[in-house]
């Protein structure tokens, strides 16, 4: 799968994980195609950057939960590299903040359209054109540690990310017969553009409570990603995988690590 001029799609490319997701599969000689809905600037730094790195790139401005965008967006993929990709990553996602007794029905509306059906609406388009050119590929869904634990005021987000760890499964189930493989990388406190906005000591924070005793960086996530696409995870599909530092494998534990009762 790693062969020269492989094919990564790869949503929501223009900053955070995602960013990081397309320039280490070009750093391993992927070819990038990437949606995003961020700063054009932003975007065409992300293109220049794979470019730098001497591989094809593709950037388009798409919206994830709509589906004439979503096959637009892959019309173009086909006639820019003549080809199905080898790989997609659902990474495009949005996050709000409230509880469940406050939550507006928009934002629960527009995180489950971007989230859960920005990740179906990709893999069934990028599916049929591998089946159709016969592309034994890879797909990888990001999830989130909230697929294993409840996050508080963030209740659209956790059934949008629990929901594509289901439909990570049931794809592939549905996909394995044609040689396609369908991961889940749930992510649990990484550091990145947004997460840093969301407290100032956020790494801080995150340090304190993980075994490993850092906060997760974008390029964890990253090379997690780029192994499920290569020949080494070749009989691995249907996973969650956790990219968490021990965090959420923890109990709610009252006694200092390894204390006995």
């Amino acid at each position: 799968m790693t062969k020269t001029r492989s094919l990564a799609v790869v949503t929501g490319a223009s900053r955070g994980i995602g960013r990081e997701i397309a320039l280490t599969l070009a750093g391993h000689g992927w070819d990038i195609a990437f949606s995003h809905l961020g700063d054009e600037k932003e975007a065409a730094e992300v293109a220049r950057l794979i470019t730098a790195a001497g591989r094809k790139v593709l950037g388009v401005r798409c919206d994830v939960g709509v589906k004439d965008e979503v096959w637009a967006f892959f019309g173009k993929v086909m006639d820019t590299f003549g080809r199905a990709p080898d790989l997609l990553v659902n990474n495009a996602g949005i996050q709000t903040w409230a509880s469940l007794l406050e939550l507006a029905e928009a934002d629960w509306d527009r995180v489950i359209r971007t989230n859960l059906k920005g990740c179906f609406l990709n893999t069934q388009r990028a599916a049929q054109l591998m089946v159709e050119h016969g592309v034994r590929g890879a797909i990888v869904n990001l999830g989130s540690a909230c697929n294993k634990v409840a996050f508080p005021r963030l209740v659209d987000y956790t059934a949008s990310k629990g929901g594509i760890e289901q439909f990570t499964k049931v794809s592939a189930v549905e996909l394995g017969p044609y040689g396609i493989r369908v991961n889940c990388v749930a992510p649990g406190a990484i550091e990145h553009e947004r997460t840093k906005l969301e407290s100032p000591d956020y790494a801080e924070t995150w340090a304190r409570i993980t075994p490993l005793q850092r906060v997760g960086h974008t390029a964890d996530v990253a090379k997690l990603v780029h192994f499920l696409a290569t020949e080494g995870a070749g009989f691995v599909t249907g996973q969650t995988i956790y990219v968490d530092g021990g965090a959420f494998s923890m109990p709610n534990w009252p006694y200092p690590t390894g204390q006995k009762s």
